[in-house]
């Protein structure tokens, strides 16, 4: 992470030193007391002395810092960085002005990522078992699973999946929050299934506005998405099974891409492309 501060100034101007800081900070909007940094570098540009008047160009570099997690502006919270640079004034007050940055954190990809089963049902009136490929998804990735209808004897209507985001914040001594927010509802059925019968499941997850799984090692807030399947009887009962999955962001620079082999012939100057041998007589010869 590296840059350059510009300071103009209309006429010379004393200082104290100038500072340039790289500060993660996270906080929860309805509690100012909340507000802890995770994140500060800081070294010196210029020492104290006199800034001349005209343009001064300052470059600085950070090198590759720790940057535990990713920017984040949900609904109770934000987790932010910024570079602040501040002309340390003794006399007048210090000038302190604050750029922020947008901040992703690429993820290996997990190790063990296991597909999920589960069964949801009724006691001798409905018995559904799904499954879906994996439990753990990059932020483009697709998901992949089946419902398999065991035992129908309730007239369904339709059959939905969501997705759905909770955000929980709050101190462990205070009251925590919950927000829940549907980020994308399919009608995967339309009709009654019936005994036996198999419905695909095919989701995309690269036109949403996602973030990676947050509730590991941060105690202020936890990021957490489920996948919500969703059945509607004639009656308007709603029957539901909920399971959580994990999103991770992949590094772009990692994806490697197949490429088609080419085979180049290449032919001497005046010589003619040879010609196919002639058909054997065996490959010749018709019916008689």
């Amino acid at each position: 992470m590296s840059g350059a501060v510009t300071v103009d100034t209309a006429r010379p101007m004393e200082h104290n030193g100038i500072v340039v800081e790289l500060v993660g900070d996270m906080a929860l909007f309805y509690d100012r007391d909340s507000r802890s940094q995770f994140v500060h570098e800081a070294y010196a540009l210029a020492d104290p002395g006199e800034l001349a008047a005209g343009v001064a160009l300052f470059p600085f570099d950070f090198g590759v810092p720790h940057c535990p997690l990713e920017s984040y502006a949900g609904a109770n919270v934000r987790v932010r960085y910024v570079i602040r640079v501040t002309i340390v004034r003794s006399l007048m007050q210090s000038v302190v002005h604050e750029q922020e940055l947008w901040v992703h954190v690429y993820n290996k990809p997990p190790a063990i990522n296991n597909s999920i089963k589960m069964e949801v049902g009724i006691e001798e009136s409905l018995h559904i078992e799904f499954e879906y490929s994996s439990s753990k998804y990059h932020l483009r990735d697709v998901i992949v699973g089946k419902v398999f209808f065991l035992l129908v004897r309730v007239p369904i209507k339709f059959m939905e999946l969501a997705l759905t985001r909770s955000e929980s914040t709050g101190l462990p001594q205070a009251q925590a929050y919950t927000d829940t927010q549907t980020l994308a509802k399919f009608e995967i059925m339309d009709g009654a299934p019936v005994h036996g019968e198999s419905v695909p499941v095919r989701f995309f997850l690269g036109g949403f506005p996602l973030t990676p799984t947050y509730h590991e090692g941060i105690k202020i807030f936890s990021v957490r998405y489920y996948l919500n399947l969703v059945l509607v009887d004639a009656t308007d009962r709603r029957y539901y099974k909920q399971q959580e999955i994990v999103l991770w962001r992949r590094d772009p620079r990692r994806i490697t891409r197949t490429r088609t082999r080419r085979t180049r012939v290449r032919l001497r100057p005046g010589s003619p492309p040879s010609s196919p041998p002639p058909p054997s007589e065996s490959a010749s010869s018709g019916r008689a």
